[in-house]
């Protein structure tokens, strides 16, 4: 499957999310919302958290151990879009 880039509104990147063990169901959560939504906004970022269900609480409750949660966390926070792009691996 695919590595997952995120960029900030200015182009500058946000971080990657690979395709790792540990990291495979965020590919594939990022990759819907990418599908779905075509950018990385509040909405999308809602619906992530809903798709997360069994990970959001504990992380809120620990912030940093679900880095690709606290992102989505981040973009409803600060009201801003991420745009992605689909790498191949």
């Amino acid at each position: 499957m695919q590595c997952i880039a995120l960029f900030n509104r200015d182009g500058s990147p946000a971080g990657n999310i690979e395709n790792k063990p540990g990291s495979a169901g965020s590919v594939r959560v990022y990759h819907h919302l990418y599908k779905k939504f075509g950018k990385l906004d509040a909405a999308a970022a809602r619906e992530g958290l809903a798709l997360y269900a069994e990970h959001t609480r504990d992380a809120q409750e620990h912030p940093g151990k679900h880095p690709n949660i606290d992102r989505l966390f981040a973009v409803i926070a600060d009201n801003t879009a991420l745009s992605v792009e689909i790498l191949a691996q």
